[in-house]
């Protein structure tokens, strides 16, 4: 592990006990201590570069006071504008940004968006309240404007502060007014949580130090025979996977330990977006409760869901959520594979400037576009059998698929992800674009059969009335 793993590691580490000393304190009390947890963490790790973190949320704060209204894009726009800067600021004879301050810059800037229009969701309902004499229906709005230092409190928040989970202010003003933070389950929940990381860094580390990534870039690597070539993907989206597992399970953990995002089953909870109804527990019931706000990752899904599409639902779930709310909705386009496109380019700017970003998020559309011909094509004509014979196919290739996208997400490099694509004959894109063309053509021939159907029940008719 590299020095900067083994810092994520230790934080990562250190929260899940400081989290369960955080049930004991008071709501102010809670808001402070987070917040210089958070700063401590932010300047022991980026130094003076915490200085960038500062500007967003202050370029935020001055935009939501001065046009609450146009607040949401405005805030798209700025803080997607300092992501630009951000990564450019060597052009600007300015040091490098570590990469803890990479971390803490890509969750502020999805915080800063969603606290924009959670304030905009804010003024519009008290504004309808007025108007209509009845208090608003939606479920989770926020109660007061937050201050400034209610902003920076919710920025710096030392709860996944570099490693996530994203949430909204909402989560975190209710977890700072939990009225019995101790009654909250934790440890077994947390236990449940931790339980397989142990399994998913043994196998991160084991599984990367037989297929290591740099070996990809070598000339060697290209003499080796086309399944060898093939099969080192799979291993690198393997290793890729059990990192992630490792780290946001371990974030997850530290969630909930400190009591974050934990609300009544019943209120049906969604990752990153929290509770979608109100819920009214029957005071002579126990009520039974869930972190499903801060879920990031179900591995079992992400492994054995059968779509591509799906694949992305079980995959950092809350950032998922993000995109899915102020991104997608927004997208200039009506049809789902040029929307998931565009809400893919927004995800791979947010991610980096690096080509190997682009490749592999636009090369998702292309596989949904794939699926869905294919779906409509040829698996609504079989049988249950063929269905499901159909469906393990469409896994494989699905898994394939995210093995061969995952090498432009780690190679980074055109250059790198191109050579390593063309070393297997850019398969999947290759898989894809047949796809769609066979989907097409048996869409065509499934439309000349109901024409041809539809004109021999006309002459069947004409030919009846003759005689």
């Amino acid at each position: 592990m590299s020095p900067d793993e083994l810092v994520y590691l230790g934080i990562l580490a250190a929260s899940v006990p400081v989290g369960f000393l955080f049930r004991y304190l008071s709501p102010p009390v809670k808001q402070g201590a987070a917040l210089l947890l958070g700063l401590i963490i932010s300047i022991a790790t980026c130094g003076l570069h915490t200085l960038h973190s500062l500007c967003t949320v202050l370029g935020t704060w001055l935009i939501i006071k001065i046009n609450w209204r146009s607040s949401p894009a405005l805030s798209l726009g700025w803080t997607f504008l300092y992501l630009l800067f951000f990564r450019l600021v060597t052009w600007f004879g300015l040091p490098q940004p570590t990469p803890f301050a990479n971390a803490i810059q890509l969750l502020l800037t999805l915080k800063m968006v969603s606290l924009a229009n959670e304030i905009q969701s804010y003024h519009l309902e008290k504004k309808k309240e007025v108007s209509a004499f009845t208090k608003s229906p939606v479920v989770g709005g926020l109660s007061h404007e937050p201050s400034l230092y209610d902003i920076m409190s919710y920025s710096y928040c030392y709860v996944g502060i570099m490693t996530g989970p994203f949430f909204r202010y909402q989560t975190y003003a209710d977890w700072l007014q939990q009225s019995n933070p101790l009654s909250l389950p934790g440890k077994e929940p947390c236990l449940q949580r931790l339980k397989m990381v142990p399994v998913y860094g043994a196998l991160f580390i084991a599984v990367n130090s037989v297929f290591p990534l740099s070996y990809v870039r070598t000339d060697e690597f290209l003499e080796h025979n086309y399944f060898y070539r093939f099969f080192y993907m799979v291993a690198i989206f393997f290793v890729f996977r059990m990192r992630f597992y490792s780290a946001w399970c371990g974030a997850e953990a530290g969630c909930i330990s400190a009591g974050l995002g934990c609300y009544p089953h019943g209120a049906l909870s969604k990752p990153g977006g929290g509770p979608t109804v109100k819920y009214s527990p029957d005071p002579n019931t126990a009520v039974e409760y869930d972190f499903k706000t801060i879920q990031n990752i179900d591995c079992y899904n992400t492994d054995f869901c059968v779509k591509v599409r799906h694949g992305m639902r079980y995959w950092n779930m809350t950032v998922q959520w993000w995109l899915h709310n102020y991104i997608y909705p927004n997208t200039p386009f009506r049809a789902y594979a040029l929307r998931a496109g565009w809400t893919m380019l927004i995800s791979a700017y947010w991610h980096g400037l690096h080509a190997g970003y682009y490749l592999s998020f636009l090369t998702i559309p292309l596989c949904i576009a794939a699926e869905s011909a294919m779906e409509a094509s040829v698996r609504a004509r079989l049988g249950p059998m063929g269905q499901n014979i159909f469906d393990w196919i469409h896994w494989f290739l699905k898994m394939r698929a995210y093995d061969y996208m995952c090498m432009g997400f780690v190679l980074l490099k055109a250059s790198d992800t191109i050579n390593y694509w063309s070393s297997i004959y850019f398969i999947i894109h290759i898989i894809a674009v047949v796809c769609i063309a066979v989907g097409q053509m048996m869409k065509g021939g499934k439309k000349r059969e109901r024409r041809e159907r539809g004109e021999g029940e006309k002459e069947d008719v004409v030919r009846e009335k003759a005689e």
